[in-house]
């Protein structure tokens, strides 16, 4: 007597997100969202993705999750949320693509230069802007702050049309504002600064001077992936390796929470698919995400992100 053994196959299928970089993200409540990548297989993608920051989580096992998804490939943009209603979500710029299966036949759309993002019903929208400059179709590499009255501040840039272009960017150093309580664009006519500048950060104080850190006049850029929650703890999520021409080697699928009540560097730095957290109280690294306890209500913090140039 025999019997036949059939095989089993067994599918792991986890909901994590692959290695990427140029991505924008912005913290909306506990959800820290990232809109948009370039993971060099598909290139461009229109994922969204949030880390849940409701309560406490091993490196190991990070709350990703991803309920919606954008209309058009997105990389190179920048993004903040709204102080008015704390739900709405601003992506100004970028490169917008509709996707193929590779990037020698996806070609940029060019439609809009301004999308919003409810995070309550998510759904995306494309609002009509009065005045409206019309380099922004195209503009990326920028970092966006918004004040507490709904104004969004934008410098410089650069303005992106496609791979077979002659010239491939062009360079700005104009200051522009986008009131998104009356959708209502601005650009001031002669800039104060003479550098053309893009691939910084930008920060906007208690007293309302912006701070821009970083960047490059040129094609070599920093790169800023990071936002703060508001228990501190700075998140780092995604990067790339470049080669001596500049192009995309590698792209990173690590995270990185860095806790600044102390400060220490970890001892491995760049292996995939792993958390690092930075306490920012002690500049320490921990291995677990950690909800404080408080009495009090805390405060949103806004802080966002762009990435750098190819």
């Amino acid at each position: 007597m025999c019997s036949n053994h059939l095989p089993y196959y067994f599918v792991i299928c986890q909901n994590v997100p692959s290695s990427r970089c140029q991505q924008t993200n912005t913290l909306v409540g506990t959800r820290l969202y990232f809109f948009g990548e370039n993971n060099l297989t598909t290139f461009t993608s229109i994922e969204v993705w949030y880390l849940d920051l409701s309560s406490s989580f091993n490196i190991s096992t990070p709350p990703w999750h991803s309920d919606v998804v954008m209309s058009v490939g997105y990389n190179f943009g920048t993004s903040c949320l709204s102080p008015i209603d704390n739900s709405t979500v601003f992506l100004i710029g970028g490169r917008m693509l509709w996707l193929a299966t590779s990037a020698t036949t996806d070609y940029y759309s060019n439609t809009s230069s301004v999308y919003q993002f409810n995070s309550k019903t998510l759904q995306w929208t494309t609002p009509t802007i009065n005045t409206f400059n019309s380099s922004f179709t195209s503009r990326n590499n920028i970092h966006i702050v918004i004040d507490k009255n709904g104004k969004i501040f934008i410098f410089g840039g650069t303005n992106f049309i496609s791979s077979t272009d002659t010239p491939n960017y062009t360079f700005y150093n104009d200051m522009n504002a986008l009131d998104s309580t009356n959708m209502t664009w601005s650009t001031q006519t002669q800039s104060q600064s003479t550098l053309t500048y893009v691939g910084y950060t930008a920060t906007l104080l208690q007293n309302d001077l912006i701070v821009y850190i970083g960047g490059s006049s040129g094609s070599g850029t920093s790169v800023r992936l990071n936002d703060i929650s508001q228990n501190g703890n700075i998140i780092i999520y995604g990067a790339s390796t470049h080669d001596s021409s500049g192009d995309i080697v590698y792209v990173f699928s690590d995270i990185a929470i860095l806790n600044t009540n102390s400060w220490a560097q970890p001892q491995h730095q760049f292996h995939l698919q792993i958390i690092f957290i930075l306490d920012i109280k002690n500049y320490t690294w921990v291995t677990a995400f950690s909800i404080p306890i408080t009495t009090n209500p805390v405060k949103q913090i806004q802080n966002n992100s762009n990435s750098s140039t190819d």
